[in-house]
C-alpha cells in the first residue's frame, strides 16, 4: 500500500518540469535574440555602407568622414565593433575583377616569365585585377567599397561557448562616381611577367 501511495504520489512534479523545461526555453530565447542581433546588425551595416558609397562618389567626399559615419551607425546595435574598409576603384563596371591584359602564350590564364602584360593600373607589375586597391578613383571611376565588422556577440548562447567567439559581418556597396572632371583611363606602359 504504501508503494502504491508513492507512486501516485504528484507532489513536486511542477518543480522538475520546470528544471527541464526552463534551461531549453531559456537556450531558445537566447539563440533567437543573437540571431536578430547578426540580422539586424547585417542590415544596418549594409544601408550605413551603401549611404557612405554614395556620399563618397560625391565630388565633396572624404573616404575617412564615410568609414567614421559606418562605424557610428552600426556601434549602437553591435557595441565594441571594430571595422576594416577597402576601396577598389575601376574604369569601368566591365573592369570589375577582369586582370590586366597580357599574352598568354601557354593558355594556363597565369601571366608567366618571358609573356608581356599592359601594366593598366599602373603599379609596374602584372595583376589579376586591374582596379587599384584603396582608391576613392576619380570622377566617374567604378569604385568597390566593402567595410568588414568584427564583434562579440551580446547574447552568449547557454552551453554553446564555441558561439562565443567573435562574430563578422560584410557588406559591399559599388558605386559610380559622379562626373565632376575628367576620368583617368587605364596606362599602357608594356612590361615582361616575372
Amino acid at each position: 500500500m504504501i508503494g502504491c501511495k508513492l507512486l501516485r504520489n504528484e507532489d513536486g512534479a511542477t518543480i522538475v518540469e520546470f528544471a527541464i523545461v526552463v534551461p531549453l526555453f531559456l537556450t531558445l530565447l537566447i539563440g533567437i535574440m543573437d540571431v536578430g542581433q547578426m540580422v539586424y546588425g547585417k542590415s544596418v551595416l549594409t544601408g550605413a555602407v551603401h549611404r557612405a558609397a554614395r556620399n563618397t562618389s560625391l565630388e565633396t567626399r572624404n573616404t575617412n568622414e564615410a568609414d567614421a559615419s559606418v562605424l557610428d551607425a552600426i556601434r549602437p546595435v553591435l557595441p565594441g565593433v571594430t571595422i576594416e574598409t577597402s576601396r577598389t576603384s575601376y574604369y569601368d563596371f566591365a573592369d570589375i575583377g577582369r586582370a590586366e591584359k597580357w599574352n598568354d602564350a601557354n593558355a594556363n590564364a597565369v601571366c608567366d616569365a618571358g609573356e608581356t602584360y599592359t601594366d593598366e593600373n599602373r603599379n609596374a607589375q602584372w595583376d589579376d585585377d586591374v582596379g587599384q586597391d584603396n582608391s576613392a578613383g576619380t570622377a566617374n571611376d567604378v569604385v568597390v567599397y566593402k567595410v568588414t565588422a568584427k564583434f562579440k556577440p551580446v547574447f552568449r548562447v547557454p552551453f554553446m561557448p564555441k558561439l562565443w567567439t567573435d562574430r563578422t559581418l560584410t557588406a559591399t556597396a559599388v558605386t559610380k562616381n559622379q562626373p565632376f572632371g575628367n576620368q583617368t583611363g587605364y596606362g599602357a606602359t608594356a612590361g615582361s611577367c616575372p
